[in-house]
């Protein structure tokens, strides 16, 4: 039977399970450190290039919000941003990251496929998808998010692929050589709400993706052009990365506890909404006790957030 729940209410007012399952949460490990690479190579063009580096600084700007510290991101543009220095930044890096730890790169800008190799345009020579999949692979953060916003970005698709990375890449494939809308899209899914489809004031690159993916298709549709994009995404469960924190939840990263929390509050919601979308195939009194069970640690976890983030529960 469905009840309304109070969030002043004493924990034996609650069930086993959710008062268990609240406990279970408490106990849970502070979120470890994420760290952030983002790169604006050559636009080939004026205009290329601004738009580049504004997408990029947004990208770089979100990340250090959620980091809650500049000191975990590395932002490079224009002549700032040659192979030699990429390589020397990611691995400055790399030495203070461990295992437990999350990196996240963005790479902005053109890219070229001449069949075989992958080439990440920069001033002076490139950087080919081998080089920067050993990049990659001498990153000590087992939990790796990967987004290549370039042209022909899809040739690396297959190549980077590893246990526990995520690869995100505008392009299907290597063939689909057009300057890409993407990151755009990508910039303004950091920089906004617009993206946070369960409303819980963070940006997973789950959400990210889906907006940029939903907004690049939109964009052609308008336009009545034929889309020369495709984005791609392989990798398990790119909602555990959290690329934006946005009101409240930007407060988050001074305080891994409630960091952790805000994580789980997203977690609870979409079981939330995974049980309301069985209403119909459940039976009536099955559907309500899941929903309740939901909402009791729902209800249980804000409480425990407000507390924390010395605010009242209501």
């Amino acid at each position: 039977m469905a009840v309304a729940i109070a969030v002043g209410a004493t924990v034996s007012d609650f069930p086993r399970l959710a008062l268990a399952s609240f406990i279970a949460m408490l106990a849970l490990p502070a979120s470890a450190a994420t760290y952030t690479v983002v790169i604006a190579g050559l636009g080939g063009e004026p205009a290329y290039e601004q738009k580049f580096r504004e997408y990029a600084v947004a990208v770089a700007s979100a990340a250090e919000t959620a980091a809650g510290s500049s000191n975990n991101v590395v932002s490079l543009s224009g002549g700032g941003a040659r192979a030699e220095s990429v390589k020397r930044e990611i691995k400055k890096l790399a030495a203070r990251m461990n295992a437990d730890d999350a990196a996240v790169v963005v790479l902005i800008g053109h890219g070229s496929y001449d069949g075989e190799n992958y080439r990440f345009n920069l001033p002076g020579p490139d950087l080919t998808d081998t080089e920067l999949a050993r990049l990659f692979d001498e990153l000590p953060a087992r939990d790796q998010l990967i987004i290549n916003a370039t042209s022909a970005s899809g040739a690396v698709l297959e190549r980077w692929q590893k246990p526990r990375r995520v690869v995100i890449t505008a392009t299907k494939s290597g063939g689909e050589r057009t300057a890409t809308r993407f990151a755009q899209y990508w910039a303004q899914a950091v920089a906004s709400d617009a993206a946070d489809t369960n409303k819980d004031q963070i940006v997973t690159a789950a959400e990210a993706y889906a907006f940029a993916t939903n907004q690049v298709e939109a964009a052609f549709k308008s336009e009545t052009a034929m889309a020369t994009e495709h984005a791609r995404m392989e990798g398990d469960d790119a909602g555990r990365f959290t690329i934006a924190r946005l009101g409240s939840a930007a407060l988050a990263p001074d305080n891994p506890e409630v960091a952790a929390l805000l994580s789980q509050r997203g977690a609870i919601e979409q079981d939330l909404d995974r049980v309301k979308g069985q209403k119909a195939s459940l039976p009536e009194n099955q559907y309500y006790d899941q929903l309740e069970e939901v909402l009791v640690r729902l209800a249980l976890l804000q409480k425990e957030i407000d507390s924390r983030m010395g605010g009242g529960g209501s």
